[in-house]
């Protein structure tokens, strides 16, 4: 069975002051909590072992999921009493994980195919897979630069005659567990202590994703998103 991990701890101080109240998870987009919208996604491709790394406002969330049932999922929650940053709460929450499991950036919003994605990581043999997916703007990313399927670099917000490609890292991950032993204990960057080292190694595969893409880590983006991320049918 395949485990999925949110990461849903952050305070959102670029969305004040709407998360003065609400935690960014539970900011709702067509109707529903941002990461709801994630759940529901797993659940379809028969990802149903959640867990949520949660930190601020973290009652309101786990009040508002609860332990899963009444989305047809089962939820854990790991609690960060302090800021561990993406690696820290990735590894912490993955702690008991044996097998490969997925993880993705709760404040995006994605409809990503983890059939194929899981597919494609078995198929590469691959320490970890990563979704990307194409942006207009380089400026704004970390732009992953390919030899085949291999991600072998990543360029922060290139300039446009820099840019290695215009595949931005979407938040979508595939990992097996042995991946994370190059994360310091505490706190830690996923995509700076992780991502960046094991690229130069060979080991990260990428998966382009196709379909819809929206990060809210911001007001602008985030009513953006609210505008045109169009849910799931039967899903609104």
């Amino acid at each position: 069975m395949v485990v999925a991990i949110i990461l849903a701890g952050g305070l959102g101080t670029r969305l004040k002051p709407l998360t003065d109240t609400t935690p960014k998870p539970l900011l709702p987009i067509s109707g529903r909590p941002i990461i709801e919208h994630a759940i529901l996604n797993f659940r379809r491709h028969g990802i149903t072992d959640i867990l949520i790394s949660i930190g601020y406002k973290a009652d309101m969330i786990r009040g508002y999921f609860g332990d899963g049932s009444k989305f047809g999922v089962k939820i854990g929650y790991c609690i960060e009493e302090e800021p561990l940053g993406t690696g820290g709460a990735i590894k912490t929450a993955a702690a008991d994980i044996k097998g490969t499991f997925v993880a993705i950036n709760g404040d995006n919003l994605a409809d990503f195919d983890w059939t194929a994605i899981l597919e494609e990581h078995k198929k590469g043999n691959a320490k970890i897979t990563l979704a990307l997916y194409p942006v207009e703007d380089v400026t704004k990313f970390g732009i992953a630069k390919l030899e085949g399927k291999k991600i072998v670099d990543f360029i922060e917000k290139p300039s446009p005659d820099k840019a290695p490609s215009n595949l931005n890292n979407a938040g979508g991950y595939v990992f097996e567990p042995e991946a994370l032993s190059i994360l310091p204990e505490g706190k830690s960057s996923i995509e700076r202590d992780c991502f960046e080292k094991l690229a130069k190694k060979g080991v990260i595969f990428s998966f382009i994703h196709k379909g819809q893409w929206f990060p809210t880590d911001d007001m602008e983006k985030y009513v953006f998103a609210d505008k045109n991320f169009k849910p799931h049918r039967g899903q609104a």
